[in-house]
């Protein structure tokens, strides 16, 4: 009898050390973690609709929500009024300007009568069959026909330059009111939320009907597709591993035994870091270790915390 309570402690240590080191046979352990996003509400209203529900799959770019936006749009259409006033007081310079196009193509006839007048009589004297009074007559009608055609260019020129100026000062009063109504149309589209990736959806933080805030979050999702395991290795193992190298990953699967599955490296700290109180590595005695990063394919079994271990030689 000594001799069996002697050995008892033996066997209870054994026990207890092979249940701390899980199969006994791993390089690194850690938990498994998601890439996760917190969707929140870019406006504040009141949430008219609202589709997400937890552990739905989503995918990227759907309308999850709609948050009430009818201020808005009544104030985008008080800021197109406003512009639409504006247009309105603007002055037409169309009439004026057509009135001295057709007064200046008038003249502008009569100046290439003359024209021609001109160059009939010139002629005719030289053959000595016109006089000189007779040139400097129709010179001086070609020199009045000029200068009342260049009057009416510029009186057709001022005018558009008067009406320009006055258009220009009552359209600059637009601008601000055309940014405006481009920020409202950019508040619109806020309006309608959209998942930002494809994913499951693991919180929800609000219902149809609620108030929410600009800033407030409305859901939290992440793609379960693949997950991270987070473990930590020794400063004598970093050696060992380099990043795109594939690995082992095992996880419970009932009393006493495990699902492999496999794993790649997809990150490794540059830094050490104080051994995490709820971390085993292979040498326990080490106080500081290196987090890595071992992305896995999931099938459905994988759940955001669970844990894992790790094992680099294939």
């Amino acid at each position: 009898m000594q001799h069996i309570f002697k050995l008892a402690p033996i066997v209870l240590i054994l026990f207890l050390s092979a249940c701390k080191s899980g199969n006994g046979n791993f390089d690194a352990s850690g938990t498994f973690e998601a890439d996760e996003v917190i969707v929140s509400s870019e406006l504040s209203g009141k949430i008219i609709s609202f589709s997400a529900e937890e552990g739905q799959s989503i995918p990227k770019d759907s309308i999850v929500a709609v948050v009430d936006a009818a201020n808005i749009s009544l104030q985008k259409e008080q800021v197109e009024a406003n512009i639409q006033a504006l247009s309105e007081k603007t002055a037409d310079v169309t009439p004026q300007v057509r009135l001295l196009e057709n007064q200046l193509a008038v003249q502008q006839s009569l100046l290439n009568n003359l024209l021609h007048e001109q160059t009939r009589i010139q002629n005719l004297l030289k053959q000595d069959a016109a006089t000189g009074k007779q040139l400097d007559d129709i010179m001086a009608q070609v020199d009045v026909a000029k200068k009342s055609l260049a009057l009416t260019q510029q009186q057709i020129n001022v005018q558009r330059s008067n009406v320009a100026t006055q258009n220009r000062g009552i359209l600059s009063e637009g601008k601000p009111l055309e940014k405006r109504v481009a920020q409202l149309d950019d508040q619109l589209k806020r309006a309608t939320i959209l998942n930002p990736v494809s994913g499951t959806v693991i919180t929800k933080y609000a219902e149809q009907g609620e108030i929410t805030a600009a800033g407030k979050a409305l859901y939290k999702i992440a793609d379960l597709s693949t997950m991270t395991l987070r473990a930590y290795i020794t400063g004598t193992q970093i050696s060992q591993v380099k990043l795109g190298q594939g690995v082992k990953v095992f996880v419970d699967d009932g009393p006493d035994k495990y699902k492999e599955l496999p794993g790649m490296i997809s990150w490794i700290a540059d830094k050490a870091e104080f051994t995490p109180k709820t971390i085993q590595t292979k040498d326990e005695r080490a106080n500081l270790v290196y987090a890595i990063k071992v992305k896995v394919k999931n099938d459905g079994y994988l759940k955001i915390g669970m844990y894992g271990e790790v094992k680099f030689s294939q």
